[in-house]
């Protein structure tokens, strides 16, 4: 496994962990006082994650020779981000939840992407 593999890995392994946390802290905003404090929290660094992960989809990409699908799928996930982060402030509901569904399935499904993709070669070179 490549170095450059191994932090796309990491990266999309931590946005898929931040994005967990933030269905937990949503949770906790329902049923406790404290709650929208962390939830907040969480947002900021999720999208902080999704940042780095945006950063080092286009370093695996460009110096590392990787495919740049990864980055199509991490711009796109920022854009999803900062919508969510925007309804949130808002407070819409209705959409700010179901979107939340939507950004933990679209972040475990990369993850298995990327998981599955890098054994797939590893797999063909043996």
């Amino acid at each position: 496994m490549s170095k450059n593999l191994m932090f796309l890995r990491i990266a999309i392994t931590l946005q898929t962990l931040a994005v967990f946390v933030q269905a937990i802290t949503a949770g906790l905003l329902l049923s406790t006082p404290g709650g929208g404090v962390l939830h907040s929290a969480g947002a900021y660094a999720t999208f902080i994650v999704t940042v780095l992960h945006l950063v080092v989809a286009i370093l695996v990409w460009r110096p590392g020779g990787g495919s740049p699908r990864p980055i199509l799928y991490a711009a796109g996930f920022l854009l999803i981000t900062s919508a969510q982060v925007a309804l949130g402030i808002a407070h819409v509901k209705t959409l700010h939840v179901p979107l939340g569904v939507l950004m933990f399935g679209m972040s475990v499904v990369q993850l298995g992407r990327i998981w599955a993709g890098s054994r797939a070669r590893v797999d063909a070179t043996v």
